[in-house]
């Protein structure tokens, strides 16, 4: 494994205990959101592709997603390890930011503005957060955060979420950071992979989908 690869695989392991220190800390007056960049463009989900963190390529596993297609059959765990198949949330206009670890300050953001920033949407929309990390892991940040307008739902069983969709990174076994926004009748309507796993993708762009749905 080279250097690059290491250093990702030791920031999600180091910060297991940084980011949760970190929030504890701020957790009284709220979140304190940091300048971390936004990505303005998308990378293609699916074998053949890439990531990359910090400039490093990381191939991607699994049949990419496109706008237009329908969600797939995907089981995922919920915090009392039931499963279920992301394709059985339909009925409601869902966002879904995924994210490679939340125990990582981007990731942390990513979740905090899909909870806090998302202009009374989820009073009308469904937000989803998935992840690698364990639903045990997902519930204490949860609760930690104070989140309780987002389900999490985690693809530690051998993340059949993120090979389904393309979006495995095979090495460290973590996924790529994308927010997609799903209609009710399951067809994926917006879609942004963020090219770069240490940016941010777009979420004012998904909210915007995401309302135009919700008005349409």
């Amino acid at each position: 494994m080279n250097k690059t690869l290491l250093a990702l695989v030791g920031l999600i392991a180091m910060t297991s205990a940084g980011c949760t220190m970190s929030f504890n800390r701020s957790a009284a007056d709220g979140f304190t959101y940091q300048n971390i960049p936004v990505a303005t463009s998308t990378a293609t989900p699916g074998e053949g592709h890439t990531v990359t963190f910090k400039g490093t390529p990381l191939p991607l596993e699994g049949p990419g997603i496109t706008i237009g297609e329908p969600l797939r059959d995907a089981r995922l765990a919920k915090d009392d390890l039931s499963l279920v198949n992301i394709a059985d949330t339909k009925g409601k206009v869902r966002i879904i930011s995924i994210v490679p670890s939340l125990d990582t300050k981007v990731c942390e953001q990513q979740t905090h503005y899909l909870s806090e920033k998302n202009k009374g949407l989820d009073q009308r929309v469904q937000l989803i957060t998935v992840s690698v990390d364990t639903p045990f892991a997902q519930s204490r940040f949860a609760k930690e955060a104070k989140i309780n307008n987002v389900l999490f739902l985690s693809d530690y069983r051998g993340a059949e979420f993120g090979k389904t969709y393309g979006l495995l990174v095979k090495d460290p076994h973590v996924l790529a950071r994308t927010v997609m926004v799903v209609d009710r009748d399951n067809v994926v309507r917006y879609l942004q992979v963020t090219p770069e796993l240490a940016q941010l993708p777009d979420m004012e762009a998904a909210f915007q989908a995401a309302q135009r749905l919700v008005q349409g």
